[in-house]
């Protein structure tokens, strides 16, 4: 093979393997635009001009992603160069919600959550968003199917006013829909336990503790997402941040105060199911004791009969009315009276 035949064989190798590469990156990229003085620009923007077209003044990009590979990030970490311990971690996914700063670059990690609506009992559906932002580019790599952002785009480019502030607020639209499907997720939790506690006072027998228990494991899960992100907004509602304008801070202000009331019910949650599990315990005991009473209340009574009959069933000549024609009825009619008298003390007691 001639060395020209060679070098095009290489480059006809190389613009596949670009193609078949464009294509796997194609599946979880969800979109990439460019915004600029508040609005959309039109067109599809590819990855590779992405870096180019979020230089020009007053424009970003905002890319999104859903669970990408180490291989697949690759080609988003060299084109937006972004710190490698925080693509590790946008990757690797499985982190505490939190705010770090890597150059000029934010990183900020969130927990989703969301009920799955198909499940018969319960069923808390948890995720992560990762997002990369500074005042040239917007980054969310999206984990789990909890607070979908495709909505949040829509919602935000219909409000220009927002999106001339820049990337600060998109950020805030992310935060703002976690946060709106907490508190989703707490009112149905409320529910549940307000179901709980009915379930546990109600006449009818049962042994809800293991509901209970389950209700205590996705509160838990639920302050694990929500107490760490309250810190984090904190601060970007203090300020110290240039892509956080003034105005933005207010919007910021308003998540934190829905944050915080979010975590004082989470709190609530948790005494009130240790509250049901303990009343739970206490009436599983109190419907033991009535049980353990009746059964001693009905042994006490037939114990009358089986007196009588062991006394009369004993081999001997002269047994009291044995021999007296009126015998049998007198004994089975005092062993009645004794009954009936037994069964309503015990009735009168609360025994019976």
């Amino acid at each position: 093979m001639t060395p020209d035949a060679t070098w095009l064989t290489r480059q006809s190798t190389s613009a596949f393997a670009r193609r078949r590469w464009a294509g796997y990156l194609a599946l979880v990229i969800v979109d990439c635009a460019v915004y600029e003085a508040g609005s959309r620009r039109a067109g599809e923007l590819p990855l590779s001009a992405a870096s180019e077209a979020c230089r020009r003044d007053g424009a970003f990009v905002w890319l999104g992603m859903v669970e990408p590979s180490e291989e697949e990030f690759d080609a988003v970490q060299r084109e937006f160069e972004l710190h490698e311990l925080a693509v590790e971690d946008a990757v690797v996914a499985h982190q505490r919600p939190k705010l770090e700063v890597y150059g000029d670059t934010l990183f900020m990690v969130l927990k989703t959550l969301r009920f799955d609506r198909e499940a018969h009992e319960t069923d808390v559906e948890t995720g992560e968003i990762m997002v990369f932002v500074n005042e040239a580019f917007v980054i969310t790599v999206r984990h789990g199917q909890a607070s979908g952002l495709h909505d949040v785009r829509l919602r935000l480019e219909k409000r220009p006013d927002l999106l001339r502030h820049g990337t600060g607020a998109v950020l805030h639209a992310i935060i703002d829909q976690v946060v709106d499907d907490y508190e989703d997720v707490v009112a149905r939790v409320g529910h549940d336990i307000a179901d709980v506690e009915e379930e546990v006072f109600s006449p009818e027998e049962g042994n809800p503790a293991e509901r209970i228990y389950m209700l205590e494991r996705e509160v838990l899960q639920f302050h694990r997402a929500v107490a760490p992100l309250v810190m984090p907004v904190e601060r970007l509602t203090k300020g110290g941040y240039d892509l956080v304008t003034e105005e933005l801070r207010n919007y910021f202000r308003d998540v934190h105060d829905h944050l915080l009331r979010v975590q004082q019910e989470i709190a609530g949650y948790r005494d009130l199911l240790s509250s049901v599990l303990q009343a739970n315990l206490a009436q599983l005991s109190v419907r033991q004791n009535v049980q353990t009473r009746k059964i001693s209340a009905w042994v006490a009574i037939l114990a009358v009969p089986t007196l009588v009959a062991g006394l009369y069933g004993m081999n001997f000549r002269y047994v009291p009315g044995a021999s007296w024609h009126y015998g049998y009825f007198i004994v089975n009619i005092v062993v009645l009276g004794v009954c009936t008298t037994l069964y309503w003390r015990f009735r009168r007691s609360g025994w019976l």
